[in-house]
Formats: structure tokens, C-alpha cells, sequence
């Protein structure tokens, strides 16, 4: 027989049955919520690499100008003591640029006219002498020497009066020269000296773009100048009036590259057209093979892994992503050029490649899907 005493030792108290229940209870709770956690399913943005076109686009900027600017400075030197043009100002054969002190060249034209004057009075006495010693070689008076003597005294006087004249005629040169005019029609576009400066002879003061045909120079970098020959047809357009579209050719190729720039500088003629003006901003536009097949990719979408370029594609029937290794042709304004590692219908995750793994469940909404087309324009 049992005592109350014992059977107390041996049945849990209430206290403890209802901890044993609660804990039960949590257990229970934690296994549910266990249960009831998914996979996390991340959206990401692709593109999708479309099919190579045959032809691709290439196009570069520059500023439209004169085929012809000429830099115009002084045959002579001076002091600059008056200019006629600002920039903007046209101008027409004769009109005066400028002007310098011609103070000592005027000088310089009195002196070549006294020794002128001074010449020619030489000549009238050597004239004189010959012809009296040629009176008296004819008497039999004075020896043929002498007649000989006088008339190479009168050669010489000639010679002289020549020179003379010679003299005086580049001294009122150099006065014309005093005055900078302008050889053809055109435009003043710079001015390189003012009033008040000594320039030498040659210095260029006003800079003229002559009127007439047009060109825009570009800079091109080495791997596309092999498609920029002399006489191809490309078309050019222009920001301040985008529906302005003409066609131009190549008319020169630098034969090497800038030492900075490491580019090429191509000259484009443009036909006569009044709406094209000096300065305008223009685009050079012109399509090229795509006999180098490559796609376009966004610069977001290029990762690396083990220190070789990569990118996550995703696998359609799957939606899981994947590393692909490829190989990269060059960098561009619009992205990336691969030549190997991707095929046409390819998804590539285009942004988030940090957060990508082998194997990742993604998602890939309709609204985030895009194009990555070969014939993009190569800036």
C-alpha cells in the first residue's frame, strides 16, 4: 500500500505538465514555420543576343570647316597699328585685314628713288663719254682701247640704273606689304594679333576660311580606319537640325596616328548646302561589314571568374543560371563586343552579376527582357 507521501513523489505536478504542453506546442510551431519556408526566386534583367546582321554601323562627331583656311600674316615685319576685321566679318579679294606702320619703308622708297635719279644721271654721262670717244676713234684721234674703256662704262652705268630701278620696285613692295588684304572670299574665323604688337614677316594675324566646299574631321581609332577609304560614301548629320541628312565622301586619311590620341584623323567633304554652317556640330555615319562577327553586350553584363572574362546566362527551360566563359573583342560606348562564347537566343543577366551563382533559380520577367543587336551603332 502506497502512502500519499510516495505517490506524490511519483506523478509530475500540474506546474509540470503544462511546460512539457507548452514546449511540445513551440516545437510543433517551429516545425510548421519550417516547413512553410520557399526558395527565394530572384529576378534579374537579360538581354537576348539577336541574330548578326550583315552590315553594322560606325559613326563619330566632329566640327564642320572650310576645306581651305588660310592664315594670313604680313609680308614684312612691324608694328600693327590697325585692324579693319573682327571674326565673323566676310570678306572679299582686296579688302584690307589690316594695317602696320609703314613709316620706314616709305624711308626706304626715297632712298631707292635718289639712288634711281642718281643712276640714270650715270647713265646720261657714261652715254656722253662713249659717244665722244667714239668721234675720235673715228678721226683716228684716241686708240680703240680707249673707245673700248668708255663703253663698258656705259654698260655698267646701264647695270646700274637697272638695279636702280630694281631697288625702288621692292621698296614700294614692301609698302603695299604694310597692308594685310585678303586673296579670296571668305570668312575672318580668328584673329592672332591686335594693335600695338610687332609681328615678324609671316606671322599669322587674321585667319580666313575661304567659301566653298565644306568638310567635317573626325578621329578615328585604328581598328575601324581600315574602313575609311578615300572616296567612300557616308552620310552626315547634324545636331542642331536633325532632319538635315547629307551624304559625304572621304576625302583624306591621315597616313599615321596621333601621338596622343593614338587616333586617325579623317577628312569628309560635304556638299554645298546654305543650312550647313562653320562650327556646326556634325555626325559622321557610315555602315561597314560585319565580316568580323560579334555581339553586343552591356558593360554590366561582363563579370569574371578565376581572371577570365564571363558572363551568367540563363537556361530558358530551367530558369537557373549558368557561367559561360567568352572572349572579348574590344570596349565600346555601347558596350562590349564578343566574338566567342555566345550563340543567337542566348539570355545574358545583364545587371546583378555579383549576386549570380552556378545553379541560381531566377526569374525573368517579360518586361525586363531586351535585345543586345549586333548592328548597334559603335560609338
Amino acid at each position: 500500500m502506497f502512502s500519499l507521501k510516495t505517490l506524490s513523489h511519483r506523478m509530475p505536478s500540474v506546474s509540470t505538465l503544462v511546460l512539457f504542453g507548452a514546449i511540445g506546442i513551440g516545437v510543433s510551431a517551429c516545425s510548421e514555420e519550417k516547413a512553410e519556408v520557399k526558395q527565394v526566386i530572384r529576378p534579374v534583367k537579360v538581354v537576348e543576343i539577336a541574330k548578326a546582321g550583315d552590315t553594322r554601323k560606325l559613326d563619330y562627331s566632329g566640327s564642320v570647316k572650310a576645306r581651305t583656311e588660310m592664315n594670313l600674316g604680313f609680308r614684312v615685319a612691324g608694328k600693327i597699328t590697325e585692324r579693319l576685321v573682327d571674326i565673323g566679318d566676310k570678306v572679299k579679294p582686296g579688302d584690307v585685314l589690316a594695317r602696320m606702320d609703314s613709316t620706314d619703308y616709305q624711308l626706304a622708297v626715297k632712298t631707292a628713288e635718289a639712288n634711281l635719279a642718281a643712276a640714270e644721271k650715270g647713265v646720261e654721262t657714261a652715254d656722253l663719254v662713249n659717244k665722244r670717244n667714239q668721234q675720235l676713234f673715228d678721226k683716228n684721234v684716241s686708240p680703240k682701247s680707249q673707245l673700248e674703256q668708255a663703253s663698258l662704262s656705259y654698260d655698267q652705268a646701264v647695270s646700274t640704273r637697272d638695279a636702280a630701278v630694281s631697288a625702288l620696285d621692292q621698296a614700294k613692295n614692301q609698302v603695299s606689304y604694310a597692308e594685310l588684304k585678303a586673296d579670296h572670299n571668305g570668312i575672318v574665323t580668328t584673329i592672332n594679333a591686335d594693335v600695338g604688337q610687332v609681328v615678324a614677316s609671316g606671322t599669322p594675324v587674321v585667319a580666313v576660311a575661304v567659301d566653298g566646299e565644306k568638310e567635317v574631321q573626325i578621329a578615328v581609332p585604328e581598328n575601324d580606319i581600315a574602313e575609311f577609304k578615300p572616296g567612300k560614301t557616308v552620310r552626315a548629320s547634324f545636331w542642331a537640325d536633325d532632319r538635315l541628312v547629307l551624304d559625304g565622301k572621304v576625302r583624306e586619311v591621315s597616313g599615321s596616328a596621333d601621338q596622343q590620341s593614338r587616333t586617325f584623323a579623317v577628312r569628309v567633304s560635304l556638299p554645298n548646302d546654305p543650312q550647313v554652317l562653320l562650327g556646326m556640330t556634325a555626325t559622321i555615319e557610315a555602315d561597314v561589314s560585319n565580316g568580323n562577327s560579334y555581339v553586343s553586350i552591356p558593360l554590366s553584363a561582363l563579370a569574371e571568374k578565376d581572371g577570365k572574362q564571363m558572363v551568367w546566362t540563363v537556361d530558358r527551360d530551367t530558369a537557373t543560371v549558368h557561367g559561360r566563359d567568352i572572349k572579348v573583342a574590344d570596349f565600346t560606348g555601347d558596350g562590349v563586343h564578343v566574338t566567342e562564347g555566345l550563340d543567337t537566343g542566348d539570355l545574358v543577366v545583364s545587371a546583378g552579376t555579383q549576386f549570380m551563382s552556378e545553379n541560381l533559380k531566377v526569374k525573368v520577367p517579360d518586361q525586363q527582357s531586351a535585345l543586345a543587336a549586333t548592328d548597334q551603332t559603335v560609338r
